[in-house]
């Protein structure tokens, strides 16, 4: 990580959200009601300090121990704080003295609103490219999330590397982050406020890919996608025919999924019971299953809901002894297209259904 550059720029320059100079550093997603509660009983220093470019709070989270890499000020680490319980806890890690200052002021209040004895929540100050370096046990944590920070990374493949490390067999990584059409030129690169604002240290998309998969994550999922747009016309002019777009994405720490989604005649049964998904159960872009319905699925995605903290929800029907070759109609979205533009036959990147 370029540290000298991302501390002034989060530290010093950015002084709320409304600093920002492009949009790739805030969030229009709309959460579902019960992590908007859990958003608003974030006191409001710690959200004015909030810069990530999507919502990195999965489902089902009662009693998780979970890890933010890259936490700021602590926005996500306390939201999460309030829907994991007192029996959860959250580790957030920052390498800007600044931003965890923030947090750490506001342990004691956080705990008090929730109701808490004692903070469940953790501040350590840490370089992402360095894990391995902090005291971390590995295999430990059951979720780690990330919003808008891996971009700031000079050695990402090790933060991916770390990441399937520290997380328990059916753990997963849910993050959100800023993504190129291309690789960036190196002039960019090196370009202060364009590094800072998430733009010029954003992975090509093709290269994601492979990093998540060299790491150990099989079979990449998208959640959810929109392309940026960059307001600011200095910035604009740098940047020329880059398109960048922000994907909120899941890795699955799975043994044995396949290179491509295959076929073994099985399906799913939701039966229901996720908060903010009673009706509808979103795995991915590609993947909404409804209650009481049977859904076809590949096996890698049969190994995303079974093998992990979601399978008290299921019902699997069919053996999956046979094979039927590949699971019909395998595509993942554009995420540089906009989101009521997505081809139905988009490349395939991970994904199926």
């Amino acid at each position: 990580m370029n540290k000298q550059v991302v501390q002034q720029y989060y530290g010093d320059i950015l002084q709320s959200s409304s600093d920002l100079r492009t949009d790739a550093c805030t969030t229009d997603a709309a959460p579902p009601l019960h992590v908007r509660k859990a958003l608003g009983r974030v006191h409001d220093a710690v959200s004015a300090r909030y810069y990530g470019c999507g919502l990195a709070i999965p489902a089902q989270l009662e009693g998780l121990r979970v890890l933010d890499l890259g936490c700021g000020a602590g926005r996500d680490v306390y939201a999460l704080a309030s829907l994991v319980g007192p029996t959860g806890h959250i580790t957030g890690v920052d390498m800007t003295p600044e931003q965890l200052a923030v947090a750490r002021e506001h342990e004691a209040w956080h705990a008090e609103a929730f109701g808490y004895d004692t903070p469940n929540t953790t501040f350590i100050e840490g370089e992402l490219e360095k894990l391995d370096e902090l005291d971390l046990e590995a295999g430990s944590f059951d979720l780690i999330i990330s919003n808008c920070v891996i971009n700031l990374c000079s050695d990402k493949p090790a933060v991916f590397r770390a990441a399937h490390r520290l997380l328990k067999p059916g753990g997963e990584l849910y993050f959100s982050d800023v993504y190129a059409d291309r690789r960036i030129p190196a002039d960019l690169v090196k370009d202060p406020v364009l590094y800072g604002e998430c733009l010029s240290g954003a992975l090509y998309w093709g290269d994601y890919q492979a990093v998540a998969m060299a790491a150990g994550f099989g079979d990449p999922r998208v959640v959810d996608h929109r392309p940026l747009a960059i307001l600011d016309p200095e910035l604009k002019s740098k940047v020329g025919q880059i398109r960048f777009a922000s994907v909120t994405a899941r890795l699955f720490k799975l043994e044995g999924l396949e290179p491509a989604c295959e076929d073994y005649g099985q399906a799913v049964i939701y039966r229901g019971g996720v908060e903010g998904m009673e009706e509808v159960f979103i795995l991915d872009a590609e993947h909404a299953i409804e209650q009481g319905r049977v859904f076809p699925v590949c096996g890698n995605t049969l190994a995303m809901l079974m093998e992990t903290r979601f399978a008290s929800h299921f019902d699997v029907v069919g053996t999956g002894d046979r094979h039927f070759g590949l699971f019909p109609g395998c595509a993942a979205p554009d995420v540089f297209a906009a989101v009521d533009t997505v081809p139905a036959t988009a490349a395939p990147v991970g994904g199926c259904c």
